[in-house]
């Protein structure tokens, strides 16, 4: 197996950074506010805010309640580069489901 010459910690580090933006993107186009995102899955504002800044790690649960209320496949969040998200999530409704 080839050893990467980027360290695993900062390859984390710029995925999570990836799903985060995606998630900011995505609510920012659906023109939620965090309180209310944060409010479907039963976290504060402040704690939902640091989710999206990264401060705290994203849950599982977390990540597929975002991803509930912001009507998109979590696959999306986790796999697209933020500058395309919302391209990619808007171009094909039936495989990924935001609402318009």
């Amino acid at each position: 197996m080839k050893k990467s010459s980027i360290p695993m910690e900062k390859t984390l580090k710029v995925k999570t950074k990836n799903v985060t933006a995606n998630i900011r993107t995505l609510r920012q186009y659906r023109e939620y506010s965090q309180e209310y995102v944060a409010s479907k899955i039963k976290i504060s504002q402040n704690g939902y805010s640091k989710l999206e800044l990264g401060a705290i790690r994203l849950t599982i649960d977390h990540l597929f309640g975002i991803a509930d209320v912001l009507e998109v496949d979590p696959l999306i969040l986790l796999t697209i580069k933020p500058d395309d998200v919302l391209k990619t999530a808007i171009s094909d409704p039936v495989s990924n489901p935001i609402m318009l």
